[in-house]
C-alpha cells in the first residue's frame, strides 16, 4: 500500500488553492492537501507544526508580507525543509525568472494554466508527484 502523499500549497488566491487542490485530488483520493496564504504564513505553520512536514510545496510567486521567492530562501536554507521538494506556480514565464527560482532550489517551475485539463495534463508530467 502506498503512502499518503501530503501537499502544501502557498497561494494567495484561493481560488487557485481550491483549482490546483482539486486536480491534485482528482488523480489521487488519498493525498491530503494544506494551504496558506503567504510564504510568512507558511514557514510559520511548519516551524510549530500546525501542519505536518509535507512531501510537496506548491509556492506561488507573488504574494503579499513573504513571496514565493523570499519563501523559497527560507526554506532552502533550513535543515528541516531544505530536502522537500517545491514547484513554483506562477503565471508567469520569463525565463529568466525560471531560471533563477531553479537555481534557487526549485524542483520544478509550473506556469499556471488557465484550464482544468491543461493544469492536470500539467501535473501528470511531474515526476515528484
Amino acid at each position: 500500500m502506498s503512502k499518503t502523499k501530503i501537499y502544501y500549497i502557498v497561494d494567495d488566491d484561493v481560488d487557485d488553492q481550491h483549482f490546483l487542490m482539486d486536480a491534485l485530488m482528482e488523480n489521487d483520493r488519498s493525498v491530503i492537501c494544506y494551504t496558506a496564504a503567504n510564504g510568512e504564513e507558511a514557514i510559520a505553520n511548519l516551524q510549530n507544526k500546525s501542519v505536518p512536514v509535507p512531501d510537496v510545496i506548491f509556492l506561488d510567486l507573488n504574494m503579499p508580507r513573504m513571496n514565493g521567492r523570499q519563501c523559497l530562501a527560507e526554506l532552502k536554507h533550513s535543515p528541516d525543509y531544505r530536502n522537500i521538494p517545491v514547484i513554483i506556480c506562477s503565471t508567469t514565464s520569463h525565463n529568466d525568472e525560471i531560471r533563477q527560482t531553479m537555481e534557487n532550489g526549485a524542483s520544478y517551475f509550473l506556469v499556471k494554466n488557465s484550464t482544468y485539463s491543461g493544469l492536470k495534463a500539467d501535473l501528470s508530467s511531474i515526476a515528484l508527484l
